[in-house]
Protein backbone atom coordinates (compact mmCIF):
# COMPACT_ATOMS: atom_id res chain seq x y z
CA UNK A 1 0.00 0.00 0.00
CA UNK A 2 1.24 3.63 -0.62
CA UNK A 3 -0.32 6.80 0.62
CA UNK A 4 0.03 9.98 1.93
CA UNK A 5 0.31 10.43 5.65
CA UNK A 6 -0.37 13.19 8.52
CA UNK A 7 1.76 11.98 12.15
CA UNK A 8 0.57 13.58 15.33
CA UNK A 9 3.33 14.43 17.79
CA UNK A 10 2.56 15.57 21.42
CA UNK A 11 5.98 17.43 22.74
CA UNK A 12 6.01 17.18 26.87
CA UNK A 13 8.09 20.14 27.36
CA UNK A 14 10.04 22.97 25.46
CA UNK A 15 13.26 21.48 24.14
CA UNK A 16 15.80 22.13 21.46
CA UNK A 17 16.57 19.25 19.21
CA UNK A 18 19.64 19.30 16.46
CA UNK A 19 17.77 18.24 13.53
CA UNK A 20 20.94 16.89 10.84
CA UNK A 21 21.64 19.77 8.61
CA UNK A 22 18.77 21.73 9.77
CA UNK A 23 20.95 22.83 12.74
CA UNK A 24 19.05 23.12 16.11
CA UNK A 25 15.00 23.58 16.09
CA UNK A 26 13.15 24.89 19.28
CA UNK A 27 9.75 23.43 19.76
CA UNK A 28 7.23 24.30 22.30
CA UNK A 29 5.50 22.06 24.49
CA UNK A 30 2.89 21.35 22.53
CA UNK A 31 1.08 19.19 19.64
CA UNK A 32 2.90 19.49 16.01
CA UNK A 33 2.08 17.33 12.61
CA UNK A 34 4.39 16.19 10.09
CA UNK A 35 3.47 15.08 6.69
CA UNK A 36 5.55 12.59 4.70
CA UNK A 37 4.85 9.67 1.82
CA UNK A 38 5.24 6.39 1.16
CA UNK A 39 5.53 4.73 -1.69
CA UNK A 40 5.52 1.20 -0.66
CA UNK A 41 4.72 -0.57 2.60
CA UNK A 42 2.70 2.25 3.92
CA UNK A 43 1.76 0.73 7.26
CA UNK A 44 5.28 0.10 7.69
CA UNK A 45 6.61 3.60 7.14
CA UNK A 46 4.04 4.59 10.12
CA UNK A 47 5.04 2.33 12.66
CA UNK A 48 8.79 3.06 12.08
CA UNK A 49 8.15 6.23 13.07
CA UNK A 50 6.94 5.20 16.24
CA UNK A 51 9.53 3.03 16.97
CA UNK A 52 12.40 5.36 19.62
CA UNK A 53 15.48 3.05 18.65
CA UNK A 54 16.22 3.48 14.79
CA UNK A 55 18.58 4.63 12.39
CA UNK A 56 17.96 7.74 11.77
CA UNK A 57 17.38 8.78 8.44
CA UNK A 58 15.34 10.89 7.71
CA UNK A 59 14.31 15.17 9.62
CA UNK A 60 11.55 13.70 11.17
CA UNK A 61 13.58 11.00 12.40
CA UNK A 62 15.53 13.10 14.71
CA UNK A 63 12.30 14.52 16.10
CA UNK A 64 10.46 10.98 17.28
CA UNK A 65 13.27 9.30 18.83
CA UNK A 66 13.78 12.50 21.40
CA UNK A 67 12.83 11.30 25.07
CA UNK A 68 10.12 14.58 25.20
CA UNK A 69 8.70 13.52 21.92
CA UNK A 70 5.63 10.80 20.64
CA UNK A 71 3.45 9.88 18.22
CA UNK A 72 -0.10 9.95 19.30
CA UNK A 73 -1.99 9.38 16.12
CA UNK A 74 -1.22 8.95 12.44
CA UNK A 75 -4.16 9.52 9.54
CA UNK A 76 -3.51 8.12 5.56
CA UNK A 77 -4.69 9.07 2.90
CA UNK A 78 -4.41 6.40 -0.36
CA UNK A 79 -2.89 9.29 -2.91
CA UNK A 80 0.05 10.02 -5.17
CA UNK A 81 2.99 11.31 -3.88
CA UNK A 82 2.14 14.81 -5.30
CA UNK A 83 0.10 15.23 -2.73
CA UNK A 84 2.09 15.23 0.33
CA UNK A 85 2.83 18.81 -1.49
CA UNK A 86 -0.37 19.63 -1.66
CA UNK A 87 -1.47 18.76 1.97
CA UNK A 88 1.87 20.59 3.24
CA UNK A 89 0.82 23.68 1.56
CA UNK A 90 -2.27 23.43 3.06
CA UNK A 91 -0.87 23.27 6.50
CA UNK A 92 1.01 26.16 5.79
CA UNK A 93 -2.23 28.37 5.39
CA UNK A 94 -3.56 26.85 8.49
CA UNK A 95 -0.57 26.68 11.05
CA UNK A 96 0.93 28.72 13.48
CA UNK A 97 4.63 27.84 12.42
CA UNK A 98 6.20 25.70 9.88
CA UNK A 99 10.12 25.00 10.27
CA UNK A 100 11.93 26.26 7.54
CA UNK A 101 13.07 23.28 4.88
CA UNK A 102 11.73 20.58 7.47
CA UNK A 103 11.25 17.33 5.76
CA UNK A 104 11.07 19.58 2.12
CA UNK A 105 14.68 18.60 1.20
CA UNK A 106 13.50 16.92 -1.91
CA UNK A 107 10.69 19.67 -2.68
CA UNK A 108 10.16 23.17 -3.02
CA UNK A 109 8.22 23.61 0.03
CA UNK A 110 8.77 25.68 2.64
CA UNK A 111 8.20 22.95 5.47
CA UNK A 112 6.27 19.90 6.13
CA UNK A 113 6.46 20.08 9.63
CA UNK A 114 4.53 22.23 11.85
CA UNK A 115 3.04 23.64 15.24
CA UNK A 116 -0.94 22.86 15.77
CA UNK A 117 -3.43 24.99 16.84
CA UNK A 118 -6.20 23.21 16.71
CA UNK A 119 -7.69 19.86 17.40
CA UNK A 120 -5.94 17.36 15.54
CA UNK A 121 -9.43 15.57 14.44
CA UNK A 122 -10.26 19.00 12.82
CA UNK A 123 -7.41 19.57 11.29
CA UNK A 124 -7.91 16.53 9.37
CA UNK A 125 -11.39 17.19 8.63
CA UNK A 126 -10.32 21.21 7.21
CA UNK A 127 -7.38 19.31 5.54
CA UNK A 128 -9.99 16.60 3.89
CA UNK A 129 -12.31 18.92 2.57
CA UNK A 130 -9.52 21.21 1.05
CA UNK A 131 -7.67 18.21 -0.53
CA UNK A 132 -11.31 16.09 -1.49
CA UNK A 133 -10.10 13.24 -0.20
CA UNK A 134 -10.60 11.33 3.37
CA UNK A 135 -8.28 9.33 5.35
CA UNK A 136 -8.34 5.46 5.25
CA UNK A 137 -6.05 4.37 7.95
CA UNK A 138 -6.31 5.64 11.55
CA UNK A 139 -4.12 4.95 13.84
CA UNK A 140 -4.34 5.82 17.64
CA UNK A 141 -0.92 5.32 19.95
CA UNK A 142 -0.66 5.76 23.54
Amino acid sequence: MKGVYLLFLKVKRDCKILVGGLGEIYLRRGVYVYVGSAQNNLERRIFRHVEKHKKVKWHIDYVTVNKNTSIFAAYAYLLPKRYECRIARELMNLMVRGFKGFGASDCKCFSHFFEVDREPEQLIEEISERIKASPIIVFKFR
